[in-house]
């Protein structure tokens, strides 16, 4: 899956890092700002018992 992924890319192999680089901060960003906030009410952390 990552070689036929690093295939589509263009450029030499350092413009190919970069752009993964960039592909990578951004679906961290979208999770972290968009995802987790949205279904942090949905899903309860579970009550722990210190017993």
């Amino acid at each position: 899956m990552y070689a036929a992924l690093w295939r589509l890319l263009p450029g030499p192999w350092w413009v190919r890092a970069l752009i993964l680089i960039v592909l990578a901060a951004a679906v961290l960003y979208g999770l972290f700002f968009y995802v987790f906030p949205w279904i942090s009410p949905i899903v309860l952390p579970a009550e722990v018992d210190l017993e």
